[in-house]
């Protein structure tokens, strides 16, 4: 799914980031958030354990190197709090108690559904990208081999592979 800035999509944008999750159906929520990329990290720093709002705020920083303003994410965990998605709890750190957030098991099987659906969609997007290894078949992103064997340039995974596909190509011409 992609953003295309036109008026309407900036309407729906705004929309969407003041009023966080729609209470439509989880089909509809997921795809809001696939298309608001911060609030998706948001969901997947969340799914690696339980992180008060200035540590989501720092590791978004430095995994992305974009700022995240308090302003969009304390909106963003109260919505997600409001569909039992998120639960906020208290921890004594210093004076002051940290609120911790952290998945529910509502969130948890929600993010779970999101993030399949989110590599169903990268799966695709990179498919056509793929090689695949000419003698194990396994598929191949980048860093593969590439050998000419009879005039013909051809992608293995590793040089083993391809020592492989020669040695059995030899004696299969042998045969």
């Amino acid at each position: 799914m992609s953003y295309t800035n036109t008026p309407q999509n900036r309407v729906k944008w705004k929309y969407w980031r003041l009023n966080g999750l729609s209470e439509n159906s989880t089909e509809q929520s997921m795809s809001d958030i696939l298309s608001d990329f911060s609030q998706f990290y948001i969901l997947l720093l969340l799914s690696e354990g339980p992180i008060h709002g200035y540590g989501l705020i720092k590791e978004f920083k430095k995994r992305t190197g974009k700022t995240l303003s308090a302003g969009t994410i304390y909106p963003f965990l109260q919505k997600l709090e409001e569909q039992g998605l998120v639960k906020r709890s208290e921890k004594a750190v210093g004076k002051k108690p940290k609120i911790i957030y952290s998945l529910t098991a509502k969130g948890k099987k929600f993010t779970d559904a999101l993030f399949k659906r989110f590599a169903a969609i990268t799966a695709s997007a990179i498919e056509p990208s793929l090689q695949t290894c000419s003698s194990c078949g396994v598929r191949i992103y980048e860093g593969g081999y590439i050998e000419e064997i009879d005039g013909r340039k051809m992608a293995f995974c590793c040089v083993h592979c391809a020592a492989a596909f020669k040695e059995h190509q030899g004696h299969s011409h042998h045969s």
